[in-house]
């Protein structure tokens, strides 16, 4: 059996909330999974790797992607064909790779394409990117936030939804996005705006549960919220309006909550002069709010996740990191703002095997110079080592 020995690290594992000096990693090569972990004197292998007394941590989980997009304009271009959309996905999941993202979710992706890219992935046709699990694209009513081109499902009853999600999971979907409210990028709705009903949404999570497959849904003001949480779903992605009556119905639940607060930030922070007033206004007045509805969410104890709506303007595939520190500066603290990559794999039903850096996981890891449980920024670090399945990718 071939086998690689990492020495000489100072290890953060995901799930303790301290770093551990002196640790060794012994992994699988052909697996690429941790077969032993611990502190003092390494087992012997094929292959020594001294990591310099630096810092590793596991590789960060990404729940809320949008690979197709270009995150340079203002809509994420969702009329470009299906060669360009598929060229830039590509691009951007080397980019999530290099960043330190080593898994993501799709929450919406044009033409369908991530289900065959993802298949690539798994089948080593496509190196050096973060695994993904696909939704294909997302579920919409007719004239609401994901009625645009190539990019949506149009659903407008039950009976329309039920055979929509059914043949998202034929063609190979692995989650499921559904949107409650409307939102900031698109010009004539907007987030106190319900869209899909409690009915349409419920068979929905239904038709995912019955294939063990998640759901998701865009759900920003709390007429939204209220519904989507009603329905079932699995995650409220955004939030950014959400109340202790939509609190208390999530923790009873356990429905997860994915801020992505980086994209309004974004959007907010650099869209002056540059992006339509109209969307600049939407992401500036939230901004505040979201912050700190978001922190009493955590506070109140609901599960929060990692995502960024990576795509959306001026929120490229680099900014993973960034969220993380956003988190911290509105009340997380360090551990709690990592955290959120745990719970990510626990919503995605992947923590078996991702998430942590435990014996019989996948070795996904970084390598970093700072203590990210000391500094938040350390995962933001440029030049950091990306391992991915024991192998550096970067």
């Amino acid at each position: 059996m071939n086998q690689t020995v990492y020495t000489n690290f100072n290890l953060y594992d995901g799930e303790k909330n301290d770093v551990q000096a002196d640790s060794y990693m012994l992994v699988d090569d052909v697996t690429g999974k941790i077969t032993k972990i611990g502190t003092g004197k390494a087992p012997t292998a094929d292959r020594t790797i001294d990591l310099a007394n630096k810092y590793v941590m596991p590789g960060m989980i990404n729940v809320h992607t949008h690979v197709d997009n270009d995150s340079t304009t203002f809509d994420g271009d969702p009329e470009a064909n299906v060669v360009v959309a598929t060229v830039r996905a590509v691009q951007n999941l080397h980019e999530f790779l290099r960043s330190g993202v080593t898994y993501i979710r799709q929450c919406g992706c044009s033409y369908d394409l991530d289900i065959p890219l993802s298949q690539m992935i798994a089948t080593g046709k496509i190196t050096k990117v973060p695994e993904m699990m696909p939704s294909g694209m997302v579920y919409s009513m007719t004239g609401g936030h994901g009625d645009a081109p190539n990019s949506g499902n149009l659903v407008d009853s039950p009976d329309e939804m039920r055979k929509a999600v059914r043949q998202g999971m034929k063609k190979g979907a692995k989650a499921i996005k559904v949107m409650a409210t409307g939102g900031v990028m698109t010009k004539n709705d907007f987030m106190d705006d319900p869209q899909l009903s409690i009915a349409e949404m419920n068979v929905a999570v239904e038709e995912a549960h019955h294939k063990n497959l998640i759901v998701a849904a865009h759900a920003e003001g709390n007429a939204g919220i209220y519904n989507a949480v009603k329905a079932g779903v699995d995650s409220i992605e955004h939030g950014f309006y959400v109340d202790d009556e939509e609190i208390d119905m999530m923790l009873e639940q356990g429905t997860y909550l994915t801020p992505t607060v980086v994209a309004d930030w974004s959007l907010a922070k650099y869209g002056k002069g540059v992006l339509p007033d109209w969307e600049v206004k939407k992401a500036a007045d939230a901004v505040d709010d979201l912050r700190k509805n978001i922190t009493h969410a955590k506070e109140r104890g609901v599960k929060i996740t990692l995502g960024t709506d990576a795509g959306t303007p001026f929120n490229d595939f680099t900014k993973t990191a960034v969220e993380l520190q956003l988190l911290v500066e509105q009340g997380f603290t360090n551990y709690e703002a990592l955290r959120t990559s745990v719970n990510s794999a626990k919503l995605m039903k992947i923590d078996d095997e991702y998430g942590t850096l435990e014996e019989g996981k996948y070795a996904d890891f970084l390598v970093l110079d700072g203590n990210p449980l000391v500094d938040i920024k350390a995962v933001n670090e440029q030049d950091k080592a990306v391992y991915k399945k024991g192998q550096r990718a970067y």
